[in-house]
């Protein structure tokens, strides 16, 4: 039986490429997606015309939202590693940041978990102001988080900046990520495809070596890959651990993992989370 895709993606031109996200109600990321992006990825680095790609979203409400945790775990741990090495998410995104062609997230709705870790591996980020809610909510339920935002989020906006969001795992509005240069602007929502679309149809104009030689130079300034790694290794762990199975148990009691205020408004649910969860104490390694 073929699946419905759930990414797509659109030639503007032959140098300007959209990527949607479209797994409706709530685009979740399993193991079907991730292959996508993998299949994506060797496309965008096999093509010599493109030099843009925009990623964007057909489901309102959400950019890209967490993992699908009703997914079966083997059926992403038992995929190949990807080219770099490392496993396929980590991998998507490190060659997604190392792209001779400038990336761009646009993004409208939630951008939850693995929503921000694709934004922060794009070059550029623009926000609804209106819409937009970013979050890295892994801590609030034991976890940790697999696609590397330990590593970028310091250099990003500063550790101790960093450290506030992945420890809160609160929501983040648009206007506030871009204080804290989480993304590079937040935007009127009905400004925000009209802006986006001329900063890609501009950077598309221009020449490719140029393009990626310029960011080749800037990415010098990046955290080494395996800092990625030892992130995803992490959160692997974390993911058998008691206190998160229970957790997470107690959040999908609230209403997680579908349509509704569970999810509108998860920074909120995680916050309560010790009020309706009494998570089992199984240790605290400190490494």
């Amino acid at each position: 039986m073929t699946s419905t895709p759930q990414i797509r993606v659109t030639r503007r031109s032959p140098a300007y490429w959209r990527v949607t996200i479209d797994n409706p109600p709530i685009n979740v990321m399993g193991p079907q997606m991730v292959r996508e992006f993998q299949s994506l990825m060797d496309g965008l680095e096999a093509d010599n015309d493109v030099r843009v790609v925009v990623f964007d979203s057909a489901v309102d409400g959400y950019f890209l939202n967490h993992s699908d945790f009703t997914a079966r775990l083997e059926d992403l741990t038992s995929m190949p590693a990807g080219p770099t090495g490392l496993p396929p998410w980590p991998d998507f995104l490190v060659r997604l940041t190392h792209l001779p062609v400038a990336s761009i997230a646009l993004i409208r709705g939630r951008a939850t978990g693995n929503g921000s870790e694709i934004a922060l591996s794009c070059d550029m980020s623009f926000a609804s102001r209106e819409k937009a809610v970013l979050s890295q909510w892994e801590v609030g339920v034991g976890l940790v988080a697999g696609g590397g935002p330990m590593a970028r989020l310091p250099r990003l906006m500063g550790r101790n900046r960093a450290l506030e969001l992945l420890l809160s795992s609160d929501d983040i509005r648009a206007d506030q990520a871009e204080a804290y240069g989480y993304v590079n602007r937040a935007l009127p929502d009905a400004d925000l495809d009209a802006f986006v679309e001329t900063l890609a149809t501009r950077i598309s104009g221009f020449d490719k070596w140029a393009i990626a030689n310029t960011k080749r130079l800037v990415n010098t300034s990046l955290a080494p890959d395996i800092e990625l790694s030892a992130g995803w290794d992490a959160c692997m762990a974390s993911i058998q651990r008691p206190a998160a199975q229970t957790s997470i148990k107690a959040l999908m009691a609230q209403g997680f993992h579908k349509p509704g205020d569970a999810e509108d408004r998860l920074g909120y649910y995680v916050g309560r989370i010790a009020s309706f969860a009494d998570p089992p104490r199984d240790g605290v390694s400190g490494r």
